[in-house]
């Protein structure tokens, strides 16, 4: 019954969303709806890491500076076109599927903050490498590049990312739930036990990390296309701390509250730059930014979606203890 209202509400919510173009005549919120869209599908991937797996990785920006980089390349070197297009997206997915299998196999046998480490000397490798690689990437300065016709428009380009969004969505949920998804669960919260039940734990963690990689270079394609222009920041560590804080912000192990904290801090910065042209204090926005985040954590200590449906929970186990005290008494 949960489930069904859940998803009844996901419906309206995609429904309102596909409608927002047509109600809302309004090109600066749909760019900023678009980045939000892609942001949601990056921090969905690290929360496969992070909520469902229990990986903490600090060079998750490599998968998503892949994608960025190989749409930009093909768009630059060949002809804008559906077909070199989709050139770019199978390479991307090759690629970052076998990044991401051979840093897993390298690296996952390490625990906790170590594990972390490697995976930011990996994205800095691949940030030092854009750098010097001038003659393919320009280097710190970057290149623009053009699109296929259809990624032209705001409008086809809104819709391409929400429905992008939906899809990885209803994807995740489907993997989470599944019998392997369940397995990583179990890893996140107690991985000696999985072990001993005869579970290979290294395989599941590389499953894991494919398919947060390869989700994660689709979104960084997405990114460049929205921005026509690709440069090294896509390999930094910020871009992976953006996709850290959506998580936690939103309720780690949710995924929906990976989307609720993209659509927070997207919305957050854009208000927050607006109001700098107002006064002066507002220049400062960064510190702003900083008092909601703790904001967030000090009253959400779950994320939002995480501490609401801890709250929801919470009255039913009342109740049960209450019957079974009746049914003792009785």
């Amino acid at each position: 019954m949960v489930n069904n209202r859940k998803n009844i509400l996901y419906i309206i919510i995609t429904v309102l969303l596909l409608l927002f173009p047509f109600i809302h005549d309004s090109r600066t919120m749909m760019i900023l709806f678009t980045q939000v869209f892609i942001f949601a599908i990056f921090a969905m991937s690290y929360d496969l890491l992070l909520g469902y797996t229990g990986i903490v990785s600090f060079g998750h920006a490599m998968f998503f500076g892949i994608g960025a980089y190989t749409v930009g390349i093909f768009m630059k070197q060949f002809e804008p076109t559906m077909p070199y297009f989709f050139m770019a997206v199978l390479v991307t997915i090759v690629l970052t599927a076998a990044l991401s299998y051979v840093v897993g196999l390298l690296t996952l046998r390490l625990k906790s903050h170590f594990y972390a480490m490697l995976t930011l000397a990996f994205a800095g490798l691949f940030l030092v490498l854009a750098e010097k690689w001038r003659s393919l990437t320009f280097g710190n300065d970057g290149f623009t590049f053009r699109t296929p016709e259809i990624f032209r428009d705001r409008f086809d380009f809104y819709l391409i990312c929400l429905i992008s969004m939906v899809v990885v969505f209803v994807l995740l949920t489907r993997f989470t739930h599944s019998p392997l998804g369940r397995i990583l669960q179990g890893i996140r919260e107690n991985e000696q036990r999985i072990e001993s039940l005869g579970y290979n734990v290294i395989h599941y963690k590389i499953i894991a990390s494919i398919v947060s990689g390869v989700i994660a270079g689709l979104a960084g394609m997405l990114y460049a296309l929205s921005l026509r222009f690709v440069n090294t920041s896509v390999f930094t560590i910020e871009i992976t701390l953006d996709a850290l804080l959506m998580t936690i912000i939103g309720g780690v192990g949710t995924l929906v509250g990976a989307i609720v904290g993209a659509g927070l801090i997207e919305f957050a910065h854009h208000g927050l730059t607006q109001l700098a042209k107002v006064h002066w204090i507002f220049e400062r926005w960064i510190i702003l930014f900083g008092i909601i985040y703790i904001l967030v954590v000090m009253f959400f200590p779950k994320g939002i979606i995480g501490t609401i449906t801890t709250m929801k929970r919470k009255p039913k186990k009342t109740v049960t203890v209450k019957k079974n005290k009746k049914d003792a008494s009785g």
